[in-house]
C-alpha cells in the first residue's frame, strides 16, 4: 500500500536541476535513497517536507495532496534532516516538552525507550553532544509520535559503526510494524543491511527505482557487489 506518492517533482537552481522525480513509499517497506553528495537527495527530501518549494510535480501522503493538508500530514510522519540545530543551550527534556505539544499521538513510552536505547541524557543540552549524539537526538523526536512514515536525510551520518547498526535494526523493527521508511545515504553497506527498495539518483534524475533484488539482477554484473556496481555506474554516469 502506497502511503506517499511523488510524481514528476522538479526544482531548478542556477547550477542544478531536479528533474521529473517519481516514486512511492509503501507500508512495511524500507527504501534506501542513494546517490553521491550533490545528486539531489536532500533537495528531494526537503521538497517532500515543504522545506523548499518545488517548481512542479505532485506530492501526496495518505491519498491527500500535501498542499493544503501539510499540518494534518505532518502529524502522521516523522522526519529528520540531520543533527539538532535549534535551541543549542536548552536541555533535551525542555525541547521535548515543547515538541510533544504539537503531536496528539506523542508516545511517552516510546520516547523513554528510545532515550535509553540511544543513551541520551535528557538533562544535557545539544551543544554538549557529539555530532553523532545530535543526530540521535533528532531521531528521538522523529520516532516518538507513532509516525506512519519516517523520512530521514543521512540519518547514519556521524554515527559510529555500532550506533549505525543499532539504528538500522530499529528501521527493520519499524518496518515490521507497517511503517514506511525512506532514508538517504551514500553508505552502500547501510542499503545492503536493511533496505527492501533502492531509489538511486544521479545528477538530479532517478536512474533506478526498484526492489534490491531487481537492482542486483538488472544493474549488477556477474560477481559484483552492490557497492561495486554503484561505483561503476557513478564512473560511467549511466545505467
Amino acid at each position: 500500500m502506497a502511503l506517499c506518492e511523488i510524481r514528476n517533482l522538479t526544482k531548478s537552481y542556477p547550477s542544478f536541476r531536479l528533474s521529473d522525480i517519481s516514486f512511492s513509499l509503501n507500508a512495511g517497506r524500507i527504501t534506501g535513497f542513494i546517490g553521491r553528495n550533490g545528486a539531489g537527495k536532500t533537495t528531494t527530501i526537503k521538497s517532500m517536507l515543504g522545506l523548499v518549494h518545488p517548481d512542479g510535480g505532485e506530492i501526496r501522503y495518505f491519498d491527500l495532496p500535501f498542499s493544503g493538508n501539510e499540518r494534518e500530514i505532518k502529524q502522521r510522519i516523522g522526519f529528520s534532516t540531520g543533527a539538532v540545530n535549534y535551541y543549542p543551550k536548552r536541555k533535551i527534556k525542555h525541547i521535548v516538552a515543547v515538541t510533544k505539544t504539537f503531536y496528539p499521538n506523542w508516545d511517552e513510552r516510546a520516547y523513554k525507550e528510545y532515550l535509553e536505547l540511544f543513551s541520551l541524557d535528557e538533562n544535557k543540552m545539544p551543544c554538549e553532544l557529539s555530532e553523532g549524539m545530535k543526530v540521535k537526538c533528532n531521531l528521538l523526536l522523529a520516532l516518538s509520535h507513532k509516525a506512519e512514515i519516517l523520512i530521514l536525510d543521512e540519518p547514519t551520518s556521524g554515527l559510529d559503526p555500532f550506533s549505525r547498526d543499532e539504528l538500522l535494526t530499529i528501521f527493520i523493527e519499524l518496518k515490521n510494524r507497517g511503517v514506511a521508511v525512506l532514508f538517504s545515504t551514500h553508505i552502500t553497506s547501510d542499503i545492503e543491511k536493511c533496505a527492501d527498495d533502492i531509489l538511486y539518483i544521479q545528477n538530479g534524475k532517478i536512474v533506478a527505482n526498484c526492489s534490491k533484488e531487481e537492482f542486483a539482477a538488472n544493474c549488477c554484473k556477474d560477481g559484483e557487489t552492490l557497492e561495486e556496481s554503484i561505483l561503476r555506474m557513478e564512473r560511467d554516469n549511466r545505467i
